[in-house]
């Protein structure tokens, strides 16, 4: 006896055939399908086929995902508990949720139609994807961000990738309450956000990098003029002087790429207050660590690190992509004058993230980089199938910090003392 999915890829095969692919891809959803449900009672009839009227329904839906929607993907899509969809060929479906990656029951019927999904995905986004351009990086409407990938480069079949946009705008109150971090950490963030401390956030892919960076962006002052210069726009500042800015892809003639070094250089005549750059990855850096040594104080940006001392490795070697030929103690000295602050964000086997390090950059001594941990996650022992616990614990060693001084300056520092005094 034929299963549901066997059932299913017959009923499509039919009513597929009969389709007008243009016509149907303009009508409203309630007409196509109305239309789609007189096909499908039509051939059930006509075929003598036995299928419940619940089960119809359930096809039909299926139908208009496919012919309106992304297929298959579009329940993964409309579910909110999921982070992350991979898909990895036609037969293997992953997500996220929660933190936790599971492979789902998903599945197309043929690698056709997952590239003819792929290509719609692609188009939703002005992109296009073909064996001329196999690679699409892009931005949904929505906001998610996602990665195509398709034969001949993807070996297995196509590959998807999307990155969901959170509906949920997070703050630090709430990061709380999931662990992520301790009270004391989430005031001493708030002075270090409000008062104008130049901010790199460094983490894993998937860590929450860019929710800390829209976390941190509440503290900002609704008087400054602020510049977001991003790949994928994902920030979403609640200030009212915002200018988002969004890096563009070569055109089909290979001309018009517009890159994060270029957003840099122009926002610089802008008149920003702040520079947020959604992430450092390249040679903007020089430009960006230039901006924030020259009045551009409070600017922010994520980059990807596993620790505070890596991330300032990347901050280097991301300068000499930018100019080679710079000697390594001017950048070090560059780096170490730009960045007052490192959060430091990972994402623990179990799936939670938490803040595992807060570190100040002090300056260079003997050719290093001297950081001054103020705050790390001190896990506990523990099975490998447990959740991971632990200590937020801190040095309280800020006498002589960037953050105490700025504190002061800007009428903060009796918050930061009473977060301190919470833990020592």
């Amino acid at each position: 006896m034929p299963g549901v999915q066997d059932v299913y890829e017959r009923v499509r095969s039919r009513i597929f055939d009969a389709l007008d692919a243009e016509a149907v891809t303009s009508l409203p959803v309630e007409t196509l399908k109305e239309q789609l449900r007189n096909g499908v009672d039509a051939l059930v009839s006509r075929e003598s086929m036995s299928i419940p009227v619940m089960m119809r329904t359930g096809f039909v839906e299926r139908l208009v995902d496919e012919i309106k929607g992304f297929g298959p993907l579009q329940p993964l899509i409309d579910d909110p508990d999921i982070s992350d969809i991979m898909v990895n060929g036609p037969d293997c479906v992953y997500v996220e949720r929660k933190g936790q990656i599971t492979r789902s029951d998903v599945v197309f019927i043929t690698e056709a139609q997952l590239l003819g999904i792929a290509k719609r995905i692609a188009a939703y986004a002005g992109r296009r994807v073909d064996e001329s351009q196999p690679l699409c990086d892009a931005r949904l409407p929505d906001g998610s961000r996602v990665n195509i990938a398709i034969p001949p480069i993807a070996l297995d079949g196509s590959a998807i990738s999307i990155r969901k946009f959170g509906r949920k705008d997070m703050k630090l109150e709430q990061m709380i309450e999931f662990g992520t971090l301790s009270l004391p950490m989430a005031r001493v963030l708030a002075v270090a956000a409000g008062c104008r401390m130049n901010i790199l956030v460094s983490g894993g892919t998937g860590s929450g990098k860019t929710t800390m960076l829209n976390a941190l962006s509440h503290y900002i002052s609704e008087n400054e003029r602020i510049i977001t210069i991003e790949d994928a726009a994902e920030l979403r500042l609640q200030q009212p002087h915002v200018v988002r800015m969004e890096t563009r892809p070569a055109g089909i003639e290979n001309t018009g790429a517009i890159n994060q070094r270029d957003l840099v250089i122009n926002s610089l005549r802008m008149r920003p207050d702040r520079i947020i750059l959604g992430e450092c990855r390249g040679p903007e850096a020089f430009e960006m660590l230039q901006a924030m040594n020259t009045g551009h104080d409070g600017s922010m940006s994520t980059l990807h690190a596993n620790s505070p001392k890596d991330a300032l490795a990347r901050a280097e070697s991301m300068i000499l992509m930018a100019v080679p030929n710079l000697p390594l103690e001017y950048i070090r000295g560059n780096v170490a004058s730009a960045v007052d602050m490192i959060v430091q964000v990972n994402r623990l086997y179990d799936g939670s993230r938490k803040i595992t390090s807060i570190c100040e950059v002090m300056g260079v001594e003997n050719e290093q980089v001297v950081l001054e941990e103020i705050f790390k996650f001190e896990p506990s022992a523990h099975q490998p199938n447990e959740s991971v616990t632990g200590q937020f614990k801190t040095t309280g060693l800020i006498t002589r910090s960037v953050l105490k001084k700025k504190a002061r300056l800007f009428g903060m520092e009796n918050v930061l003392d009473q977060a301190f005094r919470e833990v020592l």
